[in-house]
């Protein structure tokens, strides 16, 4: 912890209804004057934050608090990248917090542009970086449908984002059940993993954060991408029957959930 930075009064908190997931109408957020929330630019040291770092994360949550903090993670992206630290971004969209006066396609596109890895879907994507969307994809609702729509949003961020070398999106249908797959792009293809289907489910919250901790995990641990990618999955999937926000399986529990052909 001696790069954290300790200062202000409270944490930020949510409250959501169990079993909904984040994006739920439900959820309240609590972030005002939190310690986060009052982050001001040009008051943290990078060099000390980075000091011995190889992989930066961070989500879309953050640059949906205020101004401050998306000129603060500005900061640290371009401090990142100039020390050469691989960088990846989660684009997740929570509508209830981009409460400052700026859409997220005004803002996360300079972010994006620091990115070696961005995951997210089809729909984030069109709201935070302003990708095209077909306007039928929801009602056609077809898996080669989405699969396609995942290969162009895939190829247009690549192209958009030159320094960006994987782009990955996650599909997850159905309740109370659930039918989930994934695709990572990457060196010109798309990677497909295997579906994933069960009548019910415990909880939503947190499978996002999972799926991306699995891929930074099999990236990180140089594993071929397809392999990545399978890992990845199961991890997301197998949090789906896991209460909380978090999972509590291992890296071996999580490779003996994999589904292969």
């Amino acid at each position: 912890t001696n790069a954290v930075l300790f200062q202000g009064n409270r944490i930020g908190t949510y409250y959501l209804p169990k079993g909904k997931d984040l994006k739920n109408a439900g959820v309240i957020y609590d972030r005002n004057y939190s310690s986060f929330a009052e982050l001001q630019p040009e008051t943290i040291d990078w060099d000390v934050v980075f000091n011995g770092v190889s992989w930066l994360h961070f989500s879309a949550i953050c640059p949906a608090v205020n101004q401050n903090v998306a000129d603060v993670c500005l900061e640290a992206l371009k401090a990142a990248s100039a020390k050469n630290i691989f960088i990846s971004l989660d684009l997740n969209y929570r509508a209830k917090l981009w409460k400052y006066g700026k859409y997220p396609s005004e803002i996360m596109p300079e972010l994006a542009q620091y990115c070696d890895l961005i995951m997210g879907n089809i729909w984030a994507a069109n709201q935070m970086l302003g990708t095209d969307l077909d306007e039928d994809v929801q009602e056609t609702g077809t898996k080669e449908n989405y699969l396609n729509h995942a290969q162009k949003t895939s190829e247009a961020i690549i192209n958009a984002y030159p320094k960006c070398k994987y782009v990955a999106n996650t599909f997850r249908f159905g309740d109370p059940g659930i039918e989930y797959y994934t695709t990572l792009f990457t060196n010109g293809k798309l990677e497909v993993s295997q579906e994933y289907r069960a009548a019910r489910i415990v909880d939503k919250v947190g499978s996002g954060d999972c799926f991306m901790a699995g891929l930074i995990y099999g990236l990180y641990k140089k594993i071929p991408v397809k392999e990545a990618l399978a890992f990845a999955t199961a991890a997301a999937y197998s949090k789906l029957f896991i209460e909380s926000d978090a999972t509590t399986m291992s890296a071996d529990e999580v490779l003996k959930t994999i589904k292969y052909e």
